[in-house]
């Protein structure tokens, strides 16, 4: 029989001679940590290209055991379907590397069961930090982590037992229902009770934009009752569906609507174009959440957009500075449209 060999498997010290440079060296820059040691961007991308190109493996679980930090951070997040929790990914991601941690992020589908699947296996790799995205019980995963002694901090929805860092909601809705109403007085020649659409009535974020839109809607002198409001969930489907409904029950067609995400508002869209069939129609919309696309394809639409940079700045403020005081962080929102002029307003 053929005897055959197994290469044998690189090690930091054969990369540590192929870089001209120190076993330590090597092993800092494997590790995440070079920035601490001062080491040079040159030197830690030609080790990098050095381990990729000679297939060296680094064993985790060997290194962990090594070290008192995994200088790992994980996030969890419910969705990659919209602009806003894609551009939270990214940039979380940008900003963990250049803090030297390895970023773990996993998406749960707004599912409570897989967000503690998830919480439980980012632990078992030990990470130092979770931070609880848009989770469903919030709580929940701050209970699982803190009983394994390891921090965690919630982003886009709050919750009681940890740091939270959120939008303005009630401040962001107050404001988009009074342009919105504004607009649609500009469009109509006279103000009409708004449309809702969209979202889960039961958790924060719905219910303070709720809140926003009813208060704004009084101090505006509009009467709005429960029927003008449809928290059907943030699928396309539903919100199309809740709209189909509203005017099948004998209510008339809405000349403005608040829509709760870009999510619903493909379906409110597609309502609008099944519409069509019986002459034009073409309410009025406010949007609380933003899409570029949608910006350039109607410029009359106002759009909101939650300023992630400035709440990721804040979460990681959070963390560098080990606070763990359970307060919630609001930060303001941006908004786009007529309104803004063409560019974007903070409120």
């Amino acid at each position: 029989m053929t005897d055959v060999r197994q290469p044998k498997r690189p090690t930091i010290y054969d990369l540590a001679e192929l870089a001209g440079t120190s076993a330590s060296a090597v092993s800092s820059v494997l590790n995440g940590n070079w920035r601490k040691r001062r080491i040079s961007s040159q030197l830690a991308e030609k080790i990098t290209r050095l381990a990729e190109e000679q297939g060296y493996a680094l064993n985790m679980q060997a290194s962990l055991l090594r070290r008192e930090k995994s200088h790992m951070i994980g996030m969890i997040v419910p969705k990659y379907d919209n602009r806003y929790f894609g551009s939270i990914v990214e940039l979380f991601e940008d900003m963990a590397r250049t803090r030297g941690l390895f970023p773990i992020i996993t998406c749960t589908r707004r599912d409570p069961e897989l967000e503690v699947e998830a919480a439980r296996a980012m632990l078992s790799y030990q990470v130092e930090c979770i931070i609880a995205t848009g989770a469903t019980d919030p709580d929940r995963i701050t209970e699982i982590c803190s009983a394994a002694g390891v921090r965690s901090i919630n982003l886009d929805l709050p919750g009681s037992r940890a740091p939270s860092v959120i939008s303005d909601n009630f401040g962001g809705a107050r404001e988009l229902t009074r342009r919105t109403l504004r607009n649609c007085e500009r469009s109509f020649g006279r103000m009409e009770p708004l449309i809702f659409v969209g979202g889960r009535g039961t958790d924060h974020n719905t219910s303070e934009r709720v809140r926003g839109f009813r208060t704004a809607h009084e101090e505006m002198g509009v009467d709005v009752d429960d029927s003008h409001i449809l928290t059907c969930g943030y699928a396309a489907a539903k919100a199309e569906r809740a709209l189909i409904n509203l005017v099948e029950g004998g209510a008339a067609l809405p000349r403005g609507m608040f829509v709760n995400s870009t999510i619903s508002l493909e379906g409110v869209l597609r309502w609008i174009r099944e519409r069509r069939i019986d002459g034009p129609f073409e309410p009025v919309l406010g949007c609380f959440d933003w899409d570029p696309v949608v910006q350039l394809l109607d410029d009359k639409i106002e759009m909101v957009r939650q300023d992630v940079p400035t709440m990721l700045q804040a979460i990681f403020g959070i963390i560098e500075s080990g606070s763990t005081r359970e307060d919630v962080v609001q930060v303001p929102t941006l908004f786009f449209g007529a309104s803004a002029q063409g560019g974007a307003q903070q409120v």
